[in-house]
């Protein structure tokens, strides 16, 4: 059954948003999107925290979850809660931090590579 699709079809529908928007978010064409919206099943997690992104929705949201506390003890420590947005805000934040980290890295070895290339270039 669809029903992540559906959701983020009924999300997106809500908000006004067109999928051309999402699409180029996605980085895909907007046939492409729709196909993500009929079957599910070709939907990753980046494009899931993307399309959250894009709608200003939690992730609970698109699966109809409700946010909800997780209860956290260790040994003789009182035990606390964490609510599960706050989590999935701070792993989207992680993510985000090492997408860009990496990103600059490949900009960094692709400029390295430009360069031993030009020298390469010259002792010939």
């Amino acid at each position: 059954m669809n029903t992540v699709g559906i959701k983020i079809r009924k999300l997106r529908e809500e908000k006004g948003i067109t999928q051309e928007l999402i699409a180029n978010a996605l980085e895909i064409t907007q046939s492409n999107y729709g196909r993500l919206e009929k079957d599910d099943r070709r939907l990753t997690v980046p494009k899931i925290l993307k399309i959250a992104e894009v709608l200003n929705v939690s992730i609970a949201q698109i699966f109809n979850e409700q946010s909800s506390k997780i209860i956290h003890q260790m040994n003789n420590e009182s035990p606390s809660a964490y609510n599960v947005e706050n989590i999935y805000q701070e792993n989207k934040d992680a993510y985000d931090k090492l997408s860009n980290i990496y990103s600059l890295h490949i900009e960094h070895l692709e400029n390295e590579i430009t360069f031993l290339r030009g020298i390469i270039e010259k002792s010939k």
